[in-house]
């Protein structure tokens, strides 16, 4: 379990490129030639868990948990699984709001802009890596979008940096009655993908 200590407000916060720069230096504790994992430790926001591959699928959450590099939790293992079914080489884990939070209830009840902006800086950094292959998102943030006023503004910041990297949106397994994407962790394994109109779905919402 994950409980935050607070509001991240309050922390002093590892702006993304440095926290990049420390995650691209060998480790004692995990291979970075198999993994990106940013910040290279263990707090309380993450902002990617990734295994290293030249076409991954890259999946969005709504917030982080516990997982970390070669300790995958059930939801990161489900979506490893469902990425090398549909013909990816890897995964990397992004969240809509990257605070870690077992329970989504005990995630803060207002947006940290500044710690917000700084996971924009992270997604923009992993679609620009992936450009020459038209990256792949899978939306799988389910119901628990519901719990927060500020995340569907959040993921449309995700929309427009999208656009900008001719990013493609799917999802995987039965959508909600709401349209929410299905979470991944009680997915088949052998699940395939559907396209996603990510901008209607959010329009919907309102």
């Amino acid at each position: 379990m994950h409980i935050p200590s607070g509001e991240t407000s309050l922390l002093e916060l590892l702006p993304f490129q440095e926290a990049l720069d420390q995650a691209l230096t060998p480790k004692e504790d995990y291979d970075v030639n198999r993994w990106l994992y940013v910040p290279p430790f263990y707090c309380e926001y993450r902002y990617i868990l990734a295994t290293r591959g030249k076409r991954p699928l890259i999946c969005v959450g709504i917030n982080p948990s516990t997982a970390a590099p070669d300790d995958l939790d059930n939801t990161l293992k489900s979506v490893e699984r469902v990425a090398l079914h549909n013909g990816f080489d890897s995964f990397v884990m992004f969240n809509v709001y990257p605070q870690r939070a077992t329970d989504p209830d005990h995630m803060e009840k207002h947006c940290n802009d500044t710690l917000h902006q700084e996971n924009m800086k992270a997604f923009d950094y992993v679609l620009s890596l992936y450009e020459d292959t038209q990256p792949a998102i899978w939306a799988a943030w389910g119901t628990i979008i519901e719990k927060r006023d500020y995340l569907p503004a959040c993921v449309r910041d995700m929309i427009a940096i999208g656009q900008t990297h001719g990013a493609a949106w799917y999802t995987a397994g039965k959508r909600s009655k709401k349209g929410h994407p299905h979470h991944p962790l009680y997915l088949r394994k052998d699940s395939g993908l559907d396209p996603f109109d990510v901008e209607e779905y959010l329009n919907s919402l309102k």
